[in-house]
């Protein structure tokens, strides 16, 4: 990950170094395990408490054996007596090590992400709360349509980002499995007690059937988990960004002392967050086609996804970390123009249409096609407020219609708001 877009609590799992540390982790609670069995010499796992783990040792065995399972157990090996060595990788392949380790480290990135996603959870709610009694101009296709309470917005945003939430927990506690079954992981040295004993000392579920690896599809679950989360947070920054347009001008970023918004325009104040969180929505994205690749696999294994999970597993967890936390301090500094925002709704009464056809509905025998066309006549008409009011009414009175008494301001927040207020218990049960 460049250094721009790093968070390095993040970045410090997929290191080489904590790599290593959670391969020999790994290593030790097999160790266990077969203590328990009394297949080795109780204590053994104990030799390896405490040993230096050193990745330049590592890479220079590697470059000899071309493999770098082996290199690390002879890098720890030569560190003990060969009475204990004997026994470290025992009755285990490669992939056993590696895979297991692996989902330790996908299991703390997700719980850091899980942190992430609850600060991002509770700023959504804060704007609920400062903007539950902001009245605003919905659209429809770019178009001004109806009324509605600005903190929907928020609100629906809010349970997008919810839902995500709940997918990460169920993956930690369902999606993250481990193996200890050899090669072509047939159990041909170890068992599946012994397999379930290391496995509970790392915390973790037992892969049911592995294939010397552990199948892939649930690494493609989880990253298309990242992927829903990364569109949800690009929907946010897209609503930003066209609120933003100078047209439009109802909210901007928070813009801090010194900062610039041009390198020759002094007084531009771009969505730079917003632009920012949607180009990296696209590259999180783009991990779904390699994830699923990388589920079809030659026979038991091959190594095909060693190398891209190298690359893009690291950049995955990193990004959506980074864009969580990018996006939580963006919707914690919104500028909100409330006044220009409330005046949108209050003075377009045309957007009332729906509000003024129904009422007509229940106060006239006529067919809705009817009062449908003699609305939307008037509407199309109208050049502002009073013109399409004077419309309505002087047609009614042609046409010996009853029209429903309009509402006034305080009528008009209060029925949102009302309203509003619904859709917020209701997700709140």
């Amino acid at each position: 990950m460049i250094s721009r877009y790093e968070v390095k609590e993040i970045s410090q799992i997929w290191g080489e170094q904590k790599r290593f540390e959670r391969m020999l982790e790994v290593e030790v609670a097999l160790l266990k395990a077969l203590e328990i069995k009394k297949i080795i010499p109780e204590g053994t796992h104990l030799e390896f408490k405490n040993l230096n783990i050193n990745p330049e040792r590592i890479a220079i065995i590697e470059a000899t054996t071309r493999h770098d399972v082996i290199a690390f157990c002879t890098s720890i090996t030569e560190q003990v007596e060969n009475k204990y060595g004997r026994y470290f990788h025992y009755g285990v392949t490669s992939s056993d090590i590696l895979d297991t380790a692996l989902s330790l480290q996908i299991r703390d990135s997700l719980k850091i992400i899980i942190q992430d996603i609850q600060s991002l959870n509770q700023e959504l709610l804060n704007q609920v709360e400062k903007t539950k009694d902001l009245l605003c101009i919905g659209r429809s296709h770019g178009m001004y349509a109806e009324p509605m309470i600005f903190a929907q917005k928020f609100l629906s945003f809010q349970q997008e980002i919810n839902r995500r939430l709940a997918d990460y927990k169920f993956i930690v506690e369902n999606e993250i499995t481990g193996q200890f079954s050899g090669a072509v992981g047939n159990y041909t040295i170890l068992d599946r007690e012994t397999e379930e004993l290391a496995l509970k000392e790392l915390g973790l579920k037992r892969e049911v059937v592995s294939t010397q690896v552990i199948p892939r599809d649930h690494l493609a679950k989880i990253i298309s988990a990242g992927a829903l989360l990364a569109s949800a947070l690009e929907r946010m920054s897209v609503e930003f960004r066209l609120l933003h347009h100078s047209d439009v001008s109802e909210l901007h970023e928070g813009f801090k002392q010194g900062q610039k918004g041009s390198s020759t325009m002094p007084h531009k104040k771009n969505p730079i967050s917003s632009e920012n969180i949607s180009g990296l929505a696209r590259l999180i994205r783009s991990h779904v086609e390699v994830a699923l690749n990388n589920n079809i696999l030659w026979h038991e294994r091959d190594i095909s996804h060693s190398s891209t999970e190298r690359l893009y597993l690291p950049d995955h967890f990193g990004l959506i970390s980074y864009i969580l936390r990018r996006m939580t301090s963006t919707v914690r500094d919104l500028e909100l123009h409330r006044e220009h925002i409330e005046a949108k709704a209050t003075s377009n009464f045309t957007a009332l249409s729906s509000y003024l056809l129904h009422g007509m509905i229940l106060l006239n025998e006529t067919s809705r096609e009817e009062l449908y066309a003699f609305i939307q006549e008037a509407s199309f008409k109208s050049q502002n407020q009073d013109e399409f009011l004077n419309l309505i009414k002087n047609k009614a009175i042609e046409k010996n219609y009853q029209v429903p008494a309009l509402m006034n301001l305080t009528m008009l927040k209060k029925h949102y708001s009302d309203r509003f207020s619904d859709i917020l218990k209701h997700t709140q049960k």
